[in-house]
């Protein structure tokens, strides 16, 4: 009886985690996901504003990523989990007081407000990398790795999808139509609710014991690094380009049917973006479904290969075949007529969808206890989202062909295609990392 008790407890402990980890993932997504919409209320005041908070979130992980692998290491997930949750309350707090500061103070072509809400940005920006470099090593290791190590990852992005999608939901029934006279003031709430769940998450896991998937590792000697693994290397560069393709997709999707000469475009392209986030959701939850019996690498090499087809096929189709896009007035889709390669390129997100965590399962295989350092370098490379996005709008502009600047996508989901059938493979075998067993757990209390 006294080993059944014994075998239970970890058991349980173990499950807590999960489910926290799980909870951390909804909160990365509600997070990021102001931006955009808060982006929306300084953009129609000032042009340039409009992409400038999620330009900010995204500087965050350059500047952090190494940082918070190397917090794993000294402070572990728990106290690295608690550090983020704070970080996020201060910058959410920074971004309310955006609301009432600084309106009246002019500087650089600007208010003073609008920089605070810039700071408070990159502050959640901060936040949410390091919540990224716990959530996501410690899902894969609680999975044991492998195949279900990828479904508790892709059971996490579910949350986190879900998450997304409602929350410019919430924004805009708190904005309504934006006008000059718009402020952050007006989703004020939504900015308290989200310094609320902050502060709760972290009374909740103060007092919560969670397990450590490894243990002693400040204690641990590095001969290596996570480079010299050429997979984790390959990977590295994946996840680079995979955070560009995500966010490229509909992004530049939304600018160019913004533009169409049709009455309601802009509504009708935020549609479509949101259909595609909308699969994303689908993918992830599907994927949580069948990760236990589908191997990562192959639902990599699937999702991948389908994409590469629908982004050739909507890149090829001529601009002068058109389709009704899909209306759905409960999630405030409205329908119009756009170019057929549109329903291609929003089919991508349910590619994109197991992307990310097969890329983070697949290249961090084998690494024992140097997964911790790998994870802040992933997080560094959410820069991608940034930079590849950014590239893509230039060579739009550029060329006056939203459509060819998807060739850039194409060459990404290529390289992430070719990582998915050889780059993936560990063959550094011969470099031991185990001078600690990375599935021995304890309680961090």
């Amino acid at each position: 009886m006294s080993n059944v008790k014994a075998a239970a407890a970890p058991q349980q402990g173990r499950t807590v985690a999960i489910i926290t980890m799980f909870f951390i993932f909804a909160m990365i997504s509600f997070v990021t996901n102001m931006a955009a919409p808060f982006g929306n209320i300084w953009g129609f005041r000032y042009e340039w504003a409009g992409m400038a908070g999620n330009l900010m979130n995204f500087t965050a992980y350059l500047f952090m990523g190494i940082p918070a692998g190397n917090m794993l290491i000294k402070y572990g997930y728990k106290k690295t989990a608690l550090i983020a949750l704070a970080v996020g309350a201060i910058g959410l707090g920074v971004q309310l007081l955006s609301s009432y500061v600084g309106g009246d103070v002019e500087m650089c072509g600007a208010t003073l407000s609008l920089f605070i809400y810039l700071l408070g940005a990159l502050v959640c920006g901060f936040c949410v990398c390091m919540l990224n470099t716990v959530v996501n090593p410690m899902l894969n290791l609680l999975g044991g790795g492998g195949n279900k190590g990828n479904q508790l990852v892709q059971m996490g992005g579910s949350l986190n999808s879900l998450s997304g999608t409602l929350t410019p939901m919430l924004v805009g029934v708190l904005v309504g139509t934006l006008t000059d006279k718009t402020t952050m003031a007006t989703v004020a709430p939504l900015v308290i609710t989200g310094i609320v769940i902050f502060v709760a998450a972290f009374i909740v896991i103060s007092f919560i014991k969670i397990e450590e998937p490894q243990k002693n590792l400040s204690k641990a000697t590095y001969e290596h690094s996570p480079f010299s693994f050429r997979h984790c290397t390959l990977g590295i560069i994946a996840i680079f380009f995979y955070v560009g393709v995500e966010i490229g997709i509909p992004g530049e999707m939304n600018a160019w049917i913004s533009r169409e000469p049709f009455e309601g475009a802009a509504a009708v392209a935020g549609s479509l973006a949101a259909l595609y986030w909308l699969l994303m959701l689908c993918g992830r939850f599907l994927s949580s479904i069948i990760s236990g019996k589908v191997s990562t690498k192959l639902q990599l090499i699937v999702a991948s290969s389908v994409a590469l087809a629908l982004l050739l096929t909507a890149i090829l189709l001529p601009e002068s075949v058109k389709f009704n896009s899909p209306s759905i007035p409960a999630l405030n889709i409205t329908s119009g007529l756009v170019p057929m390669k549109c329903l291609f390129l929003f089919l991508c997100g349910i590619c994109t969808s197991v992307m990310w965590g097969g890329i983070f399962n697949l290249a961090t295989e084998g690494l024992g206890k140097y997964t911790a350092k790998a994870s802040g370098l992933f997080m560094t490379m959410v820069v991608g989202g940034g930079i590849m996005p950014f590239i893509q709008d230039w060579i739009a502009r550029t060329t006056g062909d939203y459509v060819s600047s998807y060739w850039l996508v194409f060459a990404m989901v290529g390289y992430i295609f070719f990582y998915a059938v050889v780059g993936c493979k560990n063959v550094n075998t011969d470099i031991p990392v185990d001078d600690i067993d990375e599935n021995q757990v304890i309680d961090a209390g």
